[in-house]
């Protein structure tokens, strides 16, 4: 029943593809609701899927579509959701839709929306395609219940992320992008190499079989070395330390909708293959690996908090802040127990949901501002664009772990598994990763309040500008240029003096107006399109941090079956 629902979430995007390559000549205009309407179409199937979803059977793959694929090997298009694939189809499927409508709202036309005609604008409907791409190769990869397509969709995500970076990247895009590039596809020319493995062993790539045999027909020194290759492709992808060094480069050069693809779906990947692939069907495997897996996991959340302190530049510490995040989401597996993995899954998404708010708040001040350097930034954000400044202090607030929002939970729930680790673990040495995961969550709340101490708070040292052509309008005035910021001269103000020279920080003892001048302009906080795309995320930060249960209820029952191997 209704097994038509996975086929058509890959189909919609698929033919939203194909279409622009068939219609070459489509206006900017019409690219801008274009995406934005084929993204939405999928984000109602999404809706559709979570309705029609069965809660009391959130264990078993349901609207399943198996049908041959390659019939002389035994491939077979075999899709289907169940407890643990559900939250993140829906969560790809609704950022991609926000970026889409952060991209195309209105004109299209202010900072960051890179379908109007500004730098990197032109190449609309290129953009549009790449998106589209990138979200089948998402949803496909958690649709799969098949190994070698599990691998195609996981690889599919590559070249549009590539080319996301590469082209509509910052100045240092292309390093970034072949770095990712060479990073991920290494990861994963070693994962196929472990998936094959699997399939000499046990005659199958079916994923639903393997997992209710729980690793049937495979040595335990099999196991152990088909859970390293796989391991350590999906490693890459999360990104573990450490394997996690693409990471930092491509968010700081990507555009805003790419670091919240990147942040929000694709590192989500890497730690959904080992809930999918790598536990339930290699349990030995599992067993042998978990120490070490936890012992990566902690020097991880240590060192991207210990990272973190050391940035200068906003978007790059969120990067490095991943890092850490992700550690948590790994010590959770690595405790094998249903409380470690719950927290595990329910990390993934509330990361995905509060790392993709922050990288939109961060592109949003990178525009304003014309760079996202936080010591050049001033401070006083509160003070000069209020809104903007309390979003960031929300978005900041609740990737550190507040108690009530979606933050807490996943981090908390990992720590509690290390206390009492399953499958005959070591439990003194887990009790020792929970400790330092402990000083990690303590980084992690002062990393964020330093950026919040040098950004939003303290006296204003400089007015955001926003760059010319984005068409605002509304009460006060718009800057008509992007020029940077340098210290004033001790008493004397900075004044412009040539084309590209720096604008009008504070003379001494004269705070900095809301709406100053600047050439006739002034400052403008979050715009309408800003709104649409980051409030439907700060709602599900809320409801989630208030409600946990409507996402450990559903990944639960998913979690005690996958787990089933290791009792």
């Amino acid at each position: 029943m209704m097994g038509w629902l996975p086929a058509a979430l890959l189909a919609v995007p698929l033919l939203g593809a194909l279409a622009l390559v068939a219609a070459p000549g489509a206006s900017r205009p019409v690219l801008c609701w274009y995406g934005t309407a084929v993204s939405g179409v999928v984000l109602l199937l999404a809706a559709v899927l979570v309705a029609a979803f069965d809660y009391g059977q959130a264990a078993r793959p349901q609207f399943t579509v198996d049908q041959p694929w390659i019939p002389g090997l035994g491939l077979r298009f075999h899709l289907g959701v169940d407890g643990i694939s559900l939250p993140l189809i829906a969560l790809t499927a609704l950022l991609t839709f926000l970026c889409f409508a952060y991209l195309g709202w209105g004109d299209g036309r202010g900072p960051g929306q890179l379908l109007g005609a500004r730098e990197g604008g032109a190449r609309p409907r290129a953009l549009v395609f790449t998106l589209l791409v990138l979200e089948i190769g998402m949803i496909g990869t958690f649709l799969a219940l098949d190994l070698l397509l599990f691998f195609v969709f996981f690889e599919i995500v590559l070249i549009p992320m590539y080319f996301l970076i590469a082209v509509w990247g910052g100045k240092g895009r292309r390093g970034a992008a072949i770095k990712f590039i060479l990073y991920t596809l290494l990861g994963s020319v070693v994962m196929l190499l472990g998936l094959l493995l699997i399939w000499a062993h046990t005659g199958t790539l079916d994923i639903v079989a393997l997992g209710r045999a729980h690793g049937a027909g495979m040595s335990r020194a099999v196991q152990i070395v088909a859970f390293a290759a796989v391991g350590l492709g999906l490693a890459v992808k999360t990104p573990m330390w450490p394997l996690h060094t693409w990471l930092p480069d491509a968010h700081t050069e990507a555009p805003t909708v790419g670091s919240v693809l990147l942040a929000g779906v694709l590192l989500k990947m890497g730690t959904y293959g080992f809930a999918r692939i790598a536990i339930p069907i290699l349990p030995e495997g599992a067993v042998a690996a978990a120490p070490w897996l936890g012992a990566l996991a902690v020097v991880g959340i240590v060192y991207g908090a210990l990272a973190c302190l050391a940035q200068r530049d906003l978007k790059r510490m969120i990067a490095y802040s991943s890092v850490g995040h992700m550690g948590f989401v790994l010590l959770g597996f690595a405790t094998l127990t249903t409380v470690g993995v719950n927290g595990a899954l329910f990390a993934n998404i509330a990361h995905g949901l509060i790392t993709g708010l922050l990288f939109f708040v961060a592109g949003a001040v990178k525009d304003r501002y014309g760079t996202a350097d936080m010591p050049s930034l001033g401070g006083g954000m509160l003070a000069t664009v209020p809104r903007l400044g309390s979003i960031l202090t929300f978005a900041a607030i609740a990737s550190l772990g507040l108690p009530g929002l979606a933050g807490f939970w996943g981090e908390m729930l990992a720590l509690l598994g290390a206390f009492q680790p399953g499958g005959g673990l070591p439990r003194g040495l887990f009790l020792t990763f929970m400790a330092i995961g402990g000083l990690g969550a303590v980084l992690t709340a002062a990393y964020f309040l330093v950026m919040l101490s040098r950004v939003t708070h303290g006296r204003p040292a400089r007015v955001p500008l926003v760059p010319a052509g984005t068409g605002a309008a509304g009460p006060g005035p718009v800057a008509l240029d992007e020029r940077p910021v340098r210290p004033e001269r001790e008493g004397e103000p900075v004044l412009p003096e040539q084309e590209g020279e720096p604008v009008l920080p504070e003379q001494e003892g004269e705070p900095v107006r809301v709406g100053a001048d600047v050439g006739g302009a002034g400052v403008r906080d979050v715009r309408g399109f800003e709104l649409v795309a980051w409030v439907p995320l700060i709602v599900l930060i809320l409801l989630f941090g208030l409600w946990p249960t409507l996402l450990l209820s559903l990944t639960t029952p998913a979690v005690q079956l996958l787990l089933g191997g290791l009792r």
